[in-house]
């Protein structure tokens, strides 16, 4: 086991803010690539950071700003930026081959057979690619061979990609056209946000009672899966009522449906267990997974029953570079750090931790209308006031800059703060960013107070 100094950081040295972000070295980087590329995430586009390095729970800049991570790079970097062991394997991997197309590799082999060691139940069957919208769309796919079925069942605000199939299952926009024929989508398990306006558990899981009878109202009868994240990213780390999915499992058996989970962000050990799913005790027939998988690495996957091995083998799957000799030694080292080194029992304990200090921060600050997640995949919603409960998504905006500003790289999505930070860290780092996100709340409400 790699000894743990590799990622130690002085408390009283990190953040360490040299030029307010984003700095001039940054924003000449960002000048320079403006003019070609508009592809960027929401917190790229918002700070305009030129990354240099990284090493464990820390990032820098080109202007030698060290940041305290709580983005993991969207849920990536679970074992922590550069591991000492998953750094080792791609450099022995680099040495030997890089590229083999879809060929059969010793790291290749060797992913396959470690990812059979930890899978759910019956989920044996296992494709790779590159991307968690490709894996989404492929389970699509074997959904659709599975059970000659060609629609699916999806939840307000799910978040599954930006390729067209994967679009269709979440929001969509003007731009993008309409949502594909045959995708339907009903309310989430969200109790802050209700859309039947009960509450839990009185209301007992009406939620997931109403996707029954919006499967024989919306439908044609062609329900190959229902579709759903079994915490939701995007939506600020939702974590539906305790039972919801496992309300959807019985109904998927009792209908003959496929229950497909989209764990790409939520595998991995990043809810507090190996797979999102386990907390309410579920075991899908199709699962995606990605972001942690690789650990930097670009790697997907979809895990599938045993039973559909046949199947799949019937429809087109190659792809290639899924699967590449190099991301898959980097997986197979990711995964054997997050085992020997504890660290889903590191996410439990540290997000809870951070959950606790959290309930405290939204007890202190108006804005902050909830907080919610599981593990080291948590969020907080800013609101206008708690009574209305209405979107505040620029207040969000300043909050998160400020935070920032400050030395706290993380994720915004417009009113909705998320907080992933690699699953290496510890309470005392962690507790010092929250520290820092307080200040910007503060901040913020200060300033709304003065008009």
């Amino acid at each position: 086991m790699v000894s743990k100094d590799w990622c130690k950081v002085d408390i009283d040295k990190v953040p360490d803010i040299k030029a307010k972000p984003p700095g001039p070295k940054s924003l000449e980087m960002w000048d320079r690539v403006a003019p070609y590329m508009q592809g960027f995430s929401t917190p790229a586009k918002t700070m305009q950071i030129c990354y240099e390095k990284s090493n464990g729970m820390t990032v820098t800049d080109v202007d030698g700003n060290e940041y305290i991570d709580f983005a993991a790079g969207v849920c990536v970097a679970n074992c922590g930026h550069n591991h000492p062991k998953v750094k080792e394997a791609m450099h022995r991997q680099l040495d030997k081959m890089i590229n083999a197309h879809d060929f059969v590799t010793e790291s290749k082999v060797a992913l396959i057979e470690k990812l059979q060691e930890i899978a759910l139940g019956d989920l044996r069957g296992v494709q790779l690619y590159c991307s968690g919208a490709e894996a989404v769309e492929y389970g699509l796919r074997t959904a659709r061979a599975v059970t000659g079925r060609s629609e699916f069942m999806t939840f307000y605000k799910d978040f599954h990609g930006k390729t067209p199939f994967a679009k269709s299952l979440g929001n969509v926009d003007k731009l993008s056209g309409p949502r594909i024929q045959g995708f339907y989508r009903v309310p989430y398990a969200h109790c802050y946000r209700c859309s039947f306006k009960m509450k839990y558990p009185e209301c007992g899981l009406h939620c997931a009672d109403f996707i029954r009878e919006s499967i024989f109202e919306l439908s044609t009868g062609q329900i190959a899966a229902i579709v759903a994240e079994p915490v939701q990213g995007f939506s600020g780390s939702v974590v539906p009522a305790k039972g919801f999915m496992k309300k959807i499992r019985e109904l998927c058996d009792e209908l003959g449906i496929l229950m497909m989970v989209d764990e790409v962000a939520s595998s991995f050990g990043r809810t507090g267990t190996m797979f999102a799913c386990e907390h309410d005790g579920v075991v899908p027939d199709i699962m995606t997974i990605g972001k942690g998988f690789g650990n930097g690495a670009a790697l997907s996957g979809v895990l599938y029953k045993q039973d559909f091995v046949e199947t799949a083998k019937k429809i087109s799957t190659s792809t290639t570079h899924g699967g590449n000799p190099l991301a898959c030694a980097a997986a197979t080292a990711a995964i054997d750090v997050i085992l020997e080194e504890g660290l889903v029992e590191n996410s439990a304990r540290v997000g809870e931790t951070m959950f606790k200090q959290m309930e405290k921060i939204m007890e202190r600050h108006p804005l902050v209308g909830d907080v919610r997640g599981k593990g080291l995949f948590l969020g907080m919603e800013i609101v206008k006031d708690r009574e209305s409960k209405e979107p505040f998504p620029e207040a969000g905006i300043a909050i998160f800059k400020k935070a920032f500003e400050k030395g706290v790289a993380w994720i915004p999505a417009n009113e909705n703060l998320r907080i992933t930070p690699p699953l290496i860290m510890t309470e005392e780092v962690a507790l010092k960013g929250l520290d820092i996100i307080e200040e910007a709340i503060y901040e913020v409400e200060e300033e709304l107070r003065r008009g």
